[in-house]
This record gives structure tokens, C-alpha cells and sequence, in this order.
């Protein structure tokens, strides 16, 4: 089955509405984002790549609720992103793992934040720590799992607190380059089954293909919109996906985008 592109005929669960985003550097203002306007559907994975400096990191910011624009807002099901929200999971490149807490405490932190009966959250992480293939180290400590481990075990507490949108910022990027592929596969596995809305940023034009429904190309100084490619490839996505043809065009054309930009043009600065 070949994939279509949601926000072709669905109503946009993120919109950002000409965002501008500047910071201080050296008695100046930095522009991070210049204009950025862009619509990601209920279920869509979007992937981001762009440049160093490309505004990447502050896109992601803005619509957790980190960072406010200076103009333009950010919209999350129709109402402006005013701080962090429940709806918003966020997954950076390091873990962030409570290092005194067991894998299965660490994925029901957020659930006993939010009040959750103890043996509801129990039930919870662990289907979660199942779903990411953790099962055996569940008691475990953070200082005795993988790189890759602690990862899978920070996907998983991001999806107990059931968010309806996953932010992801280069949660791959440390990793080596088997265990990175191995987790990109088993992360489409976890969202073809537990649907979210998810952004993923990545430096990877490989990894940005790989995952997506539309790659989002940024430009830097001023960071922008770039270019917007559909990538109509058929889920599941496998190695055999990954060696095609189609990919390869894909990829090309997506680090030409990246690496072979005009400064200072956006070649498609909103999007569908």
C-alpha cells in the first residue's frame, strides 16, 4: 500500500502561522526563524532536516511550549501553544532519564505526576515497556542500559502519558549506525500500532526519508522553510524499502534540497 499525504484531507492537528523567533548574540538579534509556516496532520510523521543553525531545535521549542515567537503562533488542534501541554510529548537527543529510578518507574514518572492509581500506571508501563522491547529490564537502572536501551526506555515514557503529538529532537543523533537504523525501524513498528502525531528533527537525510510522510528542508540565516517533499513510499518501511530505487531518488533529492541551497531563498515557505 502506498502512503498519500494526510494533510491533504485532514484538518492540520500543528499548525505554525508565520513564526518569527529571534535571541541576542553579540548585541544583535539572531533571526533562528524567519516566516516558518507549516500544517502537519492527526498521525502524520513529519521529519525535519536542514543546516547547522537552520532553526531546527527552536521550531521543535516553539511548539513545545519552550520557546514563544516573536511573531506568528503555533497551534496545537486549533489553540496557540502558550507553554508545555500533556498533548505535547518531547524527546531529546540525551536521555533525560531519572538515573535513581528502574526503567519501569522512570516510564510511570509522568503517569504519577498526573495522578494515576498505582496499579492503572503499573498496567500502563508496562505495555509501553513491552511495546519497546524492554520486558527483561524492567528493574533495571539506567547506568546498566545501552545507549539504545535508554532511548527505547525514554520513547516509552513519552507514550505512557498518551500524548496525541511526539516531538522528537535528533533522539538518534549519539547512537551508532546499527543501532540507530535498528531503532528507526522499531520506532515506524510503535507508531504504525500506537498512532501519534510526530515531528522529528534530524542532521540524517537518510533517516529523514526513511521515517517520514513529508520531509520539511530548512534553510539557515534566517532559518526558513526550504522545500516540503512528500515521500511516497510504501509502509512498512524495511531494508528492502530502504535499497529501492525510489528511495534513492528520494534521498537525492532531499540532500540536494539540504546541501545545494541558495542563501536567502525560500523555495517553499508555507505548505499544505
Amino acid at each position: 500500500m502506498t502512503t498519500t499525504n494526510p494533510a491533504t484531507t485532514t484538518a492540520a492537528k500543528i499548525s505554525v502561522r508565520e513564526v518569527t523567533k529571534t535571541f541576542p548574540l553579540k548585541g544583535e538579534e539572531f533571526v533562528a526563524l524567519d516566516r516558518v509556516s507549516i500544517d502537519i496532520a492527526d498521525n502524520e510523521f513529519v521529519t525535519v532536516v536542514g543546516p547547522s543553525g537552520c532553526g531546527k531545535s527552536t521550531l521543535m521549542n516553539v511548539l513545545a511550549g519552550l520557546e514563544t515567537p516573536i511573531s506568528g503562533e503555533a497551534l496545537v488542534d486549533g489553540r496557540s501553544v502558550s507553554g508545555p501541554g500533556p498533548e505535547r510529548g518531547v524527546i531529546f537527543q540525551q536521555y533525560a532519564l531519572f538515573p535513581w529510578l528502574s526503567v519501569r518507574r522512570n516510564v510511570e514518572f509522568g503517569l504519577k505526576i498526573n495522578g494515576v492509581p498505582r496499579s492503572e500506571r503499573r498496567e500502563r508501563a508496562e505495555h509501553f515497556i513491552e511495546m519497546v522491547g524492554l520486558q527483561q529490564f524492567a528493574d533495571a537502572l539506567p547506568k546498566m542500559l545501552s545507549g539504545g536501551m535508554k532511548q527505547r526506555c525514554a520513547i516509552a515514557r513519552a507514550y505512557a502519558v498518551n500524548p496525541s503529538i511526539l516531538l522528537m529532537d535528533e533522539p538518534f543523533g549519539a547512537l551508532d549506525a546499527l543501532t540507530r537504523v535498528k531503532l528507526q525501524e522499531q520506532l515506524l513498528d510503535t507508531w504504525s500500532r500506537e498512532k501519534r502525531t510526530v515531528m522529528f528533527i534530524t542532521h540524517d537525510v537518510d533517516e529523514a526519508v526513511f521515517l517520514a510522510n513529508r520531509v520539511v528542508v530548512m534553510a539557515a540565516r534566517p532559518g526558513r522553510i526550504h522545500d516540503v517533499i512528500d515521500v511516497d513510499l510504501p509502509y512498512p518501511r524495511t531494508e528492502d524499502v530502504r535499497l529501492s530505487p525510489e528511495f534513492g531518488e528520494l534521498r537525492n533529492r532531499v540532500w540536494h534540497a539540504v546541501y545545494h541551497q541558495e542563501p536567502g531563498i525560500a523555495a517553499g515557505a508555507t505548505s499544505h
